[in-house]
């Protein structure tokens, strides 16, 4: 029993052929032409379809395989794509032209040509808490001294907060310079940054940048410099490949 169609992303014609991919429920993706665009889907076998580890990486990966299977641009192969977010369910297609494609035209047109030569990379940034304090109370003695006269001593809860507060803002300045350096070290190359909010205490820094497709070298190389810069005190994580969804991504309900 099929419950309409799985929708995965919108991309521009020519629409790609004999894709031979899977999608969600392991059902064949395909491509659907509406007034001018190529609908990336698959026939849904469920009514909603929950945020799974397992379903977001299948959506993750239709998207990412059609990409890496585009047009052949500076000895790279890539297709520009607008991603849909996960869980998109239409029930037919005049559905999709009338609520989406018609009304949204031109600015659908506008968001990939935006993307046209680009592709998104980001960056994430950790550190070790305990480590970054104790380097901090390293470089202030006097911070330190004040600090370890809390153990065991009778001390006013006014200046057992002062000292607080202060190790608080050294440590948000710390953060801040390491933010600064990897700002004025990358930004430059990106053509457009969103700075996301970090998602754990140890994470200080969540970017993602839309660079031109053959600046990724350039791009991993700085991001490799800062590592060694940084030696053993950050922990960085960079995806230099993904849909761009922070730069060009629909969000859109279902019809069901």
């Amino acid at each position: 029993m099929s419950y309409g169609f799985y929708i995965y992303g919108i991309l521009t014609l020519p629409a790609p052929q004999n894709l031979n991919l899977e999608g969600l429920d392991r059902q064949p993706v395909q491509i659907q032409i509406l007034d001018g665009f190529g609908v990336i889907y698959s026939e849904a076998q469920q009514e909603r379809y929950l945020a799974s580890r397992r379903n977001l990486l299948s959506h993750e990966k239709v998207l990412e395989e059609i990409m890496q299977g585009g047009d052949v641009y500076d000895g790279l192969r890539q297709r520009y794509l607008l991603p849909v977010q996960f869980g998109l369910l239409v029930s037919s297609w005049e559905t999709v032209s009338q609520q989406l494609i018609r009304p949204h035209q031109e600015e659908l047109t506008q968001l990939l040509a935006k993307l046209s030569g680009c592709r998104e990379v980001s960056v994430k940034v950790f550190w070790d808490i305990e480590a970054e304090i104790q380097g901090l109370l390293a470089e202030h003695p006097n911070l330190k001294t004040e600090r370890d006269k809390l153990v065991g001593q009778p001390l006013s809860m006014e200046r057992v907060i002062q000292i607080g507060q202060t190790i608080e803002q050294g440590m948000s300045d710390r953060k801040q310079s390491i933010i600064d350096v990897f700002q004025g070290t990358l930004n430059s190359i990106a053509i457009e940054v969103v700075e996301n909010t970090p998602q754990m205490d140890t994470m200080i820094y969540n970017s993602a940048y839309l660079i031109p497709w053959e600046a990724e070298s350039q791009f991993s190389e700085h991001v490799e410099a800062l590592d060694r810069q940084f030696e053993n005190r950050l922990r960085i994580r960079y995806n230099n490949f993904t849909a761009p969804y922070n730069f060009a991504r629909l969000q859109l309900t279902s019809s069901n």
